[in-house]
């Protein structure tokens, strides 16, 4: 694995230099690293959510070269490592991206950029886009931190969302393709008032090959957020959500499809660089692929739970940023599970710098 990271990454400097030649008429080229460090621990087994230790890094190091003044080819290496494992990298990936700018907006074909959002706030918002925890858990950001597709982000004077594609896998004789694709953002009422909104699909079929069911998990929220600074307080908000979800495992099997529904509200307070948050949610049949098993309707050993599921977690953040460019978070989390009452925590690293080549 060591010898075809070093042969990737030779590869791929390679090629950006060579497609930074023709680019240095038209724009700058720039050698730009991204790297994320990443401890999580959960020290808690309940019967919907497995305790796990999660300690690594993921790293992306390109070469971005500007092809006029609205488009930017990005080539590179991405390499991610689980500290303890037998290999030299878990994972290791081209860094190939074309990203096109507006005024308001950007698209993005290719490999994904990191979430910039990671080590800013609080860990109930580290996911890859910041989805609610009952739509995608956040460890995701650590289990699969290379995210290949599309992405289109908007940031206009009332509206701002994130839509995206990402493709996990393809359709091959052994297993179906799989990705999954989503939209997050939020509309501005007036005031400190905005209603935010969430969609996410994880889907697997192909029409290739036949190796599996087709299925799909479908689940959205909408609600009311209220923002804005409260006394000594630098902000404080208050989001409530409702949420629905459709979990189809086999769409050729009758009666096996699921409908649910939740119900969640947060509150944060953010001052001098701490942050509090609290979480709280009741769901019925809620079932979403990729979502955190705290906020499902099933249990870790397959079965259903039949009532409503209840749980709520507190938790406090402190947020550095030692040097330009490098952002620390550590936070600790106290959760109830229905009747079991459990901790965690987690610390995070973002380092990200660019150098100009002139």
């Amino acid at each position: 694995m060591l010898r075809a990271a070093t042969r990737l990454l030779a590869a791929a400097t390679l090629v950006a230099a060579a497609a930074a030649r023709p680019c240095l008429a038209q724009g700058s080229v720039a050698i730009e690293t991204n790297v994320l460090f990443y401890g999580d621990n959960t020290e808690f087994r309940n019967p919907f959510r497995e305790g796990e230790t999660i300690f690594g890094a993921a790293a992306r190091l390109g070469a971005a070269a500007d092809i006029g003044d609205r488009t930017t080819l990005t080539l590179g290496v991405f390499a991610s490592q689980r500290f303890g494992s037998d290999d030299a990298f878990d994972l290791v990936r081209p860094v190939v991206t074309l990203t096109v700018r507006g005024r308001r907006s950007s698209f993005t074909f290719g490999t994904l950029p990191p979430a910039p959002h990671t080590a800013a706030h609080g860990p109930d918002l580290v996911g890859p886009h910041a989805l609610l925890p009952p739509l995608q858990r956040e460890t995701l950001a650590f289990d699969r931190p290379y995210e290949a597709g599309l992405q289109w982000l908007f940031s206009g004077a009332r509206l701002r969302h994130d839509v995206w594609l990402n493709w996990q896998q393809l359709n091959t004789p052994e297993h179906r393709e799989r990705f999954d694709a989503g939209a997050t953002g939020e509309l501005t009422l007036g005031g400190p008032f905005a209603l935010p909104f969430q969609l996410h699909i994880v889907h697997e079929g192909g029409q290739l090959f036949a190796a599996g069911p087709v299925a799909d998990s479908l689940a959205a929220a909408t609600g009311l957020a209220v923002r804005g600074s409260l006394g000594s307080l630098d902000a404080a908000s208050v989001e409530m959500f409702a949420l629905g979800s459709r979990f189809v495992p086999d769409r050729s099997v009758a009666g096996v499809d699921l409908d649910g529904a939740g119900f969640l509200a947060r509150a944060a307070a953010e001052r001098r660089g701490w942050r509090g948050h609290l979480l709280v949610w009741r769901g019925r049949a809620f079932i979403k692929d990729e979502g955190d098993p705290n906020y499902q309707s099933f249990r870790r050993d397959g079965t259903r739970y039949r009532g409503t599921r209840d749980y709520s977690e507190l938790g406090l953040t402190r947020i550095f940023r030692p040097s330009p460019g490098v952002t620390v978070h550590a936070s600790a989390r106290f959760h109830r599970t229905e009747k079991h009452y459990e901790y965690s925590y987690r610390v995070l690293a973002v380092v990200g710098a660019a150098w100009r080549v002139k």
